[in-house]
């Protein structure tokens, strides 16, 4: 395959053209192409190796850390995503075995799901070899590597967070 044939990511086109783009801007597409790059390759290795997709086995990983269950309200905040989407992937796990709802408690209108014993086994089957992709992926980068990245994306996060709430003043 020639170099031309080869579709240019959102980056490549950044740096070969930089006087059109703010270092900024650069940036940014760095580490959207980051982030699209790994969220990708995640994605295609929960679908061949455990036939599930990358929301489902975010759902499960929120309730893996609620013994209890959560309300889907509150699974709802937590994974960012509106309740009528989360209804349908409740519904799958609950029809595959992984899931089950009961009556809350406290409010008899509302519904707990939590993962059955049978979803927590095999979720932190997956959790497990989630963990090593990640490192395999991240395997180029040494401990001070590492660790200079998640200070630089801290301070990243800090100065997103503080324009933010600056746009809201």
């Amino acid at each position: 395959m020639d170099d031309q044939a080869i579709p240019l990511d959102a980056e490549t086109k950044a740096v070969e053209q930089p006087e059109d783009h703010r270092e900024e801007l650069r940036l940014w597409l760095r580490l959207l192409t980051c982030s699209t790059l790994i969220e990708g390759e995640v994605r295609r290795r929960l679908r061949e190796r455990f036939d599930v997709t990358l929301p489902r086995f975010d759902l499960m990983a929120q309730l893996d850390k609620a013994p209890d269950g959560m309300m889907l309200s509150d699974l709802s905040k937590r994974m960012m995503v509106s309740n009528g989407n989360l209804t349908g992937l409740v519904d799958r796990l609950v029809a595959s075995g992984h899931v089950v709802r009961t009556v809350s408690p406290t409010d008899r209108r509302a519904m707990v799901i939590s993962l059955t014993d049978e979803g927590r086994a095999e979720f932190r089957t997956m959790a497990g070899e989630h963990e090593h992709w990640i490192a395999d992926l991240f395997g180029d980068l040494s401990a001070k590597d590492r660790s200079e990245l998640m200070r630089l994306l801290a301070k990243t996060k800090l100065s997103a967070r503080r324009a933010i709430m600056g746009d809201d003043q």
